[in-house]
């Protein structure tokens, strides 16, 4: 049977975060520097024609809507803030909101890709050894093929952000060669 997916998406996991959590000292400035990289990425990816998705963790908080979570962080005076400045959703892009550490457990995801025709997904964003990784590995699964872009995703710290990357190109495939900035 032929493969009919002919696309790439931009998937942008976790950046809109109000940094709540153990270490996210250590994360948020990382996260910026990933930010900025990803912000380019998404300008020439979505001026190409490529869709973008966001998908971000609820927070436990199933009453919030995305817009209200993108809002709420562009109030905030901090990497917060900084990062949702930097990728705010455009009109274009689409949304989902994720449960647990993949952005297909639980989410339309799936199904977004399959109507969208799409055989490649581009990856970006926090923590690359967390979400970034569980959702490279159920893309995996569903045979797209990946690109991480080493510079459009964090870890808490280096050696992190250096292991997952590698685990990613070796087991999945993934091309994990940096954005060009």
């Amino acid at each position: 049977m032929a493969n009919t997916r002919s696309r790439t998406v931009l998937l942008l996991v976790d950046f809109i975060n109000h940094f709540k959590f153990p270490g996210a000292d250590k994360l948020a400035p990382r996260a910026v520097r990933a930010a900025r990289a990803a912000a380019r990425l998404k300008a020439e990816m979505t001026g190409d024609g490529c869709t973008c998705i966001y998908a971000n963790d609820n927070f436990g908080e199933w009453r919030t809507e995305f817009s209200a979570l993108v809002r709420s962080s562009l109030a905030r005076d901090d990497a917060s803030g900084e990062i949702a400045a930097l990728l705010e959703p455009g009109r274009r892009d689409l949304t989902v909101l994720k449960p647990r550490h993949s952005a297909f457990y639980g989410t339309p995801l799936e199904f977004i890709l399959d109507e969208l025709k799409t055989s490649t997904l581009v990856i970006a964003g926090i923590a690359v050894d967390m979400c970034v990784l569980a959702t490279a590995q159920d893309a995996h699964m569903r045979k797209y093929a990946l690109h991480i872009p080493a510079n459009c995703s964090a870890g808490f710290n280096r050696a992190q952000e250096v292991a997952a990357l590698t685990a990613m190109a070796r087991t999945m495939k993934a091309v994990t060669a940096p954005h060009r900035t």
